[in-house]
């Protein structure tokens, strides 16, 4: 390894520009080439009762991994199988119902090369993302998807850079097309994202987080101020509903109603929780999106929110700590 030399700031900026017009150059390039081939991989694919196959060799395969994983998130089955291991017994995972995606730059990977004639004879349709239209790659492929580019972003034009930019947003650009032809919503991606934000985003509803029965702070109208406080306190939600007979929420107290108060000085023993109360809360149904309530509470400035029922009746509440505990903000 050569040893380390001065490091010059103005140059590495430089470089990095270079680097994006080289790559965004090379994306033009790529675009301008699109042809029947594209469509026609979109609706072998979508025609398949397999899964997408990717393979690669080298850097070609981290980005075949990263293709497998964008397209089986957003709806259509793919997994990655590494040329070589595929050569020595892993071909047996790719049946005829299978699609199979290989990227190779050159189009001369030897790896590669050894399992196209197997995967011929087999009917296997096969999709080709190569910068060498003519390779050997190419010449097996029932559809060539054209990655060329004029220059790797590297000084030497070695390391691959802007042939793996090509590769990665043509793969991109066929997970896109899918997902919209099989009609594929946010919903359909946060199943396949639980754990992440955008999963909780979408897959978590004001029932799952909201307290409910006798954690939900709740008095009547003409309840004290002191007996109110001892009921905020009690439950620990910084905030109480006040309710009708009949259940139905018909205002709210806060710490910061009480703070209120306080700087008006007014004489708290000397009204009920009806007089203190702010009227008409906002509420909303537990069915409803964690995060639309989160947006709701940002949109009005509230730190908490009431739960009813389709009657209007009070059924739970819930306020900021909580979305917070459940990730939803």
């Amino acid at each position: 390894m050569p040893e380390a030399t001065t490091f010059d700031p103005a140059r590495a900026l430089e470089l990095a520009a270079r680097t994006l017009d080289i790559e965004a150059l090379a994306l033009a390039g790529v675009k301008a080439r699109l042809s029947a081939s594209f469509t026609q991989a979109v609706a072998t694919i979508l025609a398949s009762r397999g899964r997408v196959v990717v393979m690669g060799m080298g850097k070609s395969g981290h980005v075949g991994r990263k293709i497998a994983a964008t397209l089986a998130s957003t709806g259509t089955p793919a997994m990655f199988v590494h040329p070589a291991e595929a050569g020595h017994g892993d071909l047996g995972m790719v049946t005829r119902e299978d699609v199979v995606i290989a990227i190779s730059n050159s189009g001369e990977s030897d790896e590669l090369n050894v399992i196209l004639p197997v995967l011929k004879r087999a009917h296997v349709p096969l999709i080709a993302i190569t910068g060498k239209p003519a390779s050997t790659l190419a010449q097996h492929a029932d559809m060539v998807l054209e990655s060329t580019v004029e220059q790797e972003a590297c000084p030497l034009n070695l390391a691959p850079t802007a042939s793996t930019t090509a590769q990665m947003a043509l793969g991109d650009a066929l997970a896109v097309a899918l997902l919209d032809a099989r009609g594929f919503e946010e919903s359909d991606f946060a199943r396949s994202h639980p754990g992440g934000a955008l999963g909780r985003k979408l897959l978590v509803h004001v029932r799952d987080l909201m307290r409910k029965d006798e954690l939900v702070p709740r008095v009547a109208p003409d309840t004290a101020i002191t007996d109110m406080l001892r009921e905020m306190g009690s439950k620990g939600m910084g905030a109480t509903a006040v309710v009708d007979g009949g259940g139905k929420p018909i205002g709210v107290f806060t710490d910061g109603d009480l703070r209120r108060l306080i700087e008006k000085g007014i004489d708290l023993l000397s009204i009920k929780a009806g007089a203190a109360m702010r009227a008409n809360p906002r509420t909303i149904r537990a069915d409803r999106l964690a995060a639309e309530a989160a947006d709701l509470m940002e949109q009005f400035k509230i730190n908490c929110m009431l739960v009813v029922d389709e009657a209007g009746v009070l059924v739970g509440a819930f306020n900021s700590n909580d979305l917070m505990r459940a990730k939803v903000i």
